[in-house]
């Protein structure tokens, strides 16, 4: 069977966001049909087909798993919210309830898809300040660690017995605006450029990143690869602290200087001014994509400057010409 007849249909699960239109467009790109399910159309326009579930219920949205290739998870609520006890089991509901319909709905078609991909978080190993985790590494304790095992548990209870699945623990993805969002690195960017780019914290967080091109190929591969099973870090091999993090950022985007943030400030300002979980700032983790290395994975981009330089350049270009422009 040939790559094209592999990837002839692809179901996104949760494919409306940043994540879910950057993998689509990849897909499409290597001739895949995609389908995105979603409880509301991706905002922008674009080459795939769009069915509408809740996550949580079965019905008609169930016939377009019969005779796919591959279905791809990425249902969660965002995390980037405060944790009021609403969030927190909203974060978590949303997930396991998710994958156990998924489950469902592939036990009661003729033909489900031989492949799952489920994605995971690097949250899971919780927050060692100076540990370099890999897949073997112990998992942490807290809340973000306990949903990523809730998360994982209800994968391995929902996934067919003849199924080839793969977890992806995934860390930050940098990647670009198309329509849906930028991801987190569209507020990095944003604070950057108003001079709050500076250390948070101790600043020495990990920062673990994947650049969305590898990310995509991640997935790709997770597909394709017959061999790929079980569970994968999914982070570029050159995590940094998180001082290093926005020191390249700054010199990316060609600012010569950013205000640190002491703890006090940053849960003060993240929760009256940017709406959201401070401990997602404070916090870090180192993490390797060790399984992913022994295969022979070749990230295109291992380092952070060429990531940020890639996804940034042309857009600092436009920047500036506009602005000389209004000048």
């Amino acid at each position: 069977m040939t790559h094209k007849e592999l990837l002839n249909h692809i179901v996104i699960a949760g494919g409306s966001g940043f994540l879910g239109v950057s993998l689509a467009h990849h897909m499409v790109s290597l001739g895949a049909k995609v389908t995105i399910l979603s409880r509301n159309p991706p905002k922008p326009d674009g080459p795939w087909d769009f069915v509408a579930w809740d996550a949580r219920t079965l019905n008609g949205w169930s016939s377009v798993l019969n005779g796919s290739d591959a279905i791809i998870n990425l249902v969660g609520r965002t995390v980037d919210c405060i944790k009021t006890p609403d969030h927190r089991d909203e974060i978590l509901r949303s997930r396991v309830e998710a994958t156990r319909v998924l489950g469902r709905a592939m036990r009661a078609i003729a033909s489900p898809p031989p492949v799952w991909v489920q994605m995971s978080t690097a949250h899971i190993y919780g927050d060692p300040p100076t540990v370099i985790c890999s897949e073997e590494s112990p998992l942490g304790h807290g809340l973000a660690p306990d949903i990523g095992r809730a998360w994982e548990k209800q994968f391995a209870a929902s996934i067919l017995p003849r199924q080839r699945g793969t977890v992806l623990r995934t860390s930050f993805v940098v990647g670009r605006d198309r329509g849906a969002g930028g991801g987190a690195l569209s507020r990095l960017r944003f604070l950057t450029r108003f001079g709050l780019g500076g250390k948070v914290g101790t600043g020495k967080q990990g920062m673990s990143w994947i650049h969305e091109r590898d990310m995509n190929r991640i997935f790709e591969r997770a597909v394709l690869d017959s061999s790929m099973q079980g569970t994968y870090v999914a982070s570029s091999p050159n995590p940094v602290s998180q001082i290093d993090f926005m020191r390249q950022l700054r010199k990316t985007l060609r600012m010569p200087f950013g205000l640190p943030a002491p703890e006090s400030i940053v849960r003060f300002g993240a929760h009256w001014f940017l709406r959201t979980d401070p401990e997602l700032a404070l916090y870090g983790r180192y993490v390797m994509p060790q399984r992913l290395t022994e295969a022979g994975f070749e990230f295109e981009y291992p380092h952070l400057s060429d990531a940020l330089s890639e996804l940034l350049h042309s857009r600092l270009i436009a920047d500036e010409r506009q602005s000389s422009s209004v000048s």
